[in-house]
């Protein structure tokens, strides 16, 4: 029996606070989509800790203008920008073949919620490719770099919204059954997890860790599909006493935690939220994790076809 993961932190937590104290000099990081959202406060919080942080980005000019205030507000002038468009398995690759040395830690923060439906050239769904096909491909290829810097933690920042469906391995891409947004992302932020499982099964060796988290309800946007009513019809199906939006400072506190904290280390395989690691979800609540995103066969099997579909 594992033992469950508490830390002294919480859902009013800051990034901040969880890296006081924390010195990540001589460290270096991705994070995806860190031009918006969570991934602004993840990026500069883990600059203001001394970490080398690479913006990776689709808009390069919201990209440079976030590098410069993350810049002006820590100090640390070792802020980089780099093109990365995750829905697109070329960009993916030229990202991957342009990095040089060691990765201590990748956060995989990018994505897309709720979207209309909208497919790759190669036919997958966007929420998916974008959210696991993407995330996974730049893992795979970095890997390497992850082996050398010993250590290394990547960070697969999923959402609550993982209870909304498993992966149906079925009919993945929507080909046969009916296009519905929710079950579309929830579906994908139930991969970032299975992924955390299984990198961690096979990448252990190497001294890479990968875990999984739910950052909180953060008006970003992420949620530029999202209507106002849509968002207060999903607040009343949770209970208003039970949600309440969190900063982003506040949103990217667990992914820094996971990130850098001595307490998570050799840890892997696990899923976060509020600071700790979640416990298993009960019938009705939209908290702790599916026992089904943790199952190592859904994991195994989730790596052997997406290995699959970008090998095609």
């Amino acid at each position: 029996m594992t033992t469950r993961i508490t830390t002294p932190f919480n859902a009013q937590s800051t990034a901040a606070e969880v890296l006081d104290g924390i010195d990540l000099t001589g460290r270096r990081a991705i994070v995806t989509g860190g031009a918006s959202g969570i991934g602004v406060e993840t990026a500069r919080a883990l600059a203001a800790a001394g970490a080398e942080v690479t913006l990776a980005v689709r808009d390069l000019g919201a990209g440079e203008r976030t590098a410069g205030d993350i810049i002006a507000t820590t100090g640390n002038k070792q802020i980089l920008v780099a093109p990365l468009d995750l829905a697109d398995q070329a960009s993916v690759a030229a990202f991957a073949a342009a990095w040089d040395g060691p990765l201590h830690i990748l956060v995989n923060n990018a994505g897309v919620m709720a979207s209309p439906e909208m497919r790759t050239p190669e036919g997958w769904e966007l929420q998916f490719a974008t959210n696991h096909l993407g995330h996974f491909a730049l893992a795979t290829r970095l890997h390497p770099a992850l082996a050398s810097a010993g250590g290394a933690r990547v960070v697969s920042v999923s959402s609550s919204a993982h209870l909304r469906s498993p992966v149906v391995f079925d009919d993945i891409h929507f080909k046969n059954r009916e296009y519905e947004p929710w079950s579309a992302y929830g579906q994908s932020k139930t991969a970032n997890v299975l992924f955390a499982v299984e990198a961690t099964k096979r990448w252990a060796g190497d001294g890479i860790t990968v875990n999984s988290l739910m950052p909180g309800g953060i008006r970003t946007n992420l949620q530029r599909y999202v209507s106002d009513e849509d968002l207060e019809r999903m607040r009343t199906q949770m209970g208003a006493t039970a949600f309440t939006w969190k900063t982003t400072e506040q949103g990217a506190a667990t992914s820094v935690l996971v990130a850098t904290s001595p307490l998570l280390d050799g840890i892997g395989g696990r899923y976060f939220e509020d600071c700790e690691e979640a416990e298993l979800n009960e019938p009705g609540s939209r908290r702790g994790v599916a026992a089904y995103a943790l199952d190592p066969e859904a994991a195994a099997r989730l790596w052997q076809v997406t290995t699959d579909t970008l090998a095609a």
